[in-house]
């Protein structure tokens, strides 16, 4: 027997190397669910800020179209019975309609006899233009074109339309105009897809398709 404590040498720790392997198939379970997780997340992702993206464009679209209608409704309240009126009724609408909102997408503007109350069209007495071809009206000497077309008969022609206060009695359709006319107009917007939403919706058909219209006083004549 030797005096003293004996010295002994140190062994690997068992335990240790263990706990080590244990953690390393762990940490490598660990990065497969993440990867797993991050395959999962990332389309969805996609897919939602594709959405924002679309819902932006849309919603400038139809703010763009509102906005159209109001200041068109506006120029047609104030130029009454002009000859000609419904040529610059349809030019404003064209330049209201700036980038990223497209005049092109417009497939119809409607210009109207509306409702003093309701604002609804009345029957019958509705100028139907679609986005094609070329108009071209002369006011006041200045010729103006748009790139619209009636459709079928004019419903309510500049001649019947009524801005003195007292009235206008009986116009060519026979229709009694007491007051003032209300005057509409309504246009009907075709939204074309910016981003590819559509497709990895998987829907269908040629876009969305929306109307807006404003109706207006029309400025009184004494």
């Amino acid at each position: 027997m030797r005096n003293g404590s004996q010295t002994r040498r140190p062994r690997p720790h068992r335990r240790s190397a263990q706990l080590q392997r244990f953690l390393g198939r762990r940490s490598r379970r660990a990065e497969g669910q993440a990867l797993v997780e991050f395959a999962l997340v990332v389309p969805l992702f996609f897919v939602l800020f594709t959405a924002i993206i679309e819902f932006g464009f849309l919603f400038n679209a139809t703010l763009a179209t509102s906005y159209g209608t109001r200041d068109a409704s506006l120029i047609a309240a104030e130029a009454g019975d002009v000859a000609g009126g419904d040529c610059v009724i349809l030019q404003k609408i064209e330049q209201d309609m700036g980038a990223p909102a497209d005049p092109g997408s417009i497939t119809q503007v409607q210009i109207y006899w509306a409702n003093d109350t309701t604002g609804v069209a009345i029957s019958g007495a509705i100028n139907t233009y679609t986005r094609s071809g070329s108009t071209t009206c002369s006011i006041n000497g200045v010729n103006v074109t748009v790139p619209y077309t009636i459709s079928g008969a004019q419903g309510y022609i500049a001649d019947d339309r009524c801005n003195i206060l007292a009235g206008c009695g009986v116009d060519s359709a026979g229709r009694t105009h007491d007051s003032v006319d209300t005057i509409g107009v309504a246009v009907t917007y075709n939204y074309k897809f910016h981003t590819p939403l559509k497709s990895l919706l998987g829907w269908t058909g040629g876009g969305i398709n929306f109307t807006r219209s404003n109706a207006m006083r029309m400025e009184p004549v004494l």
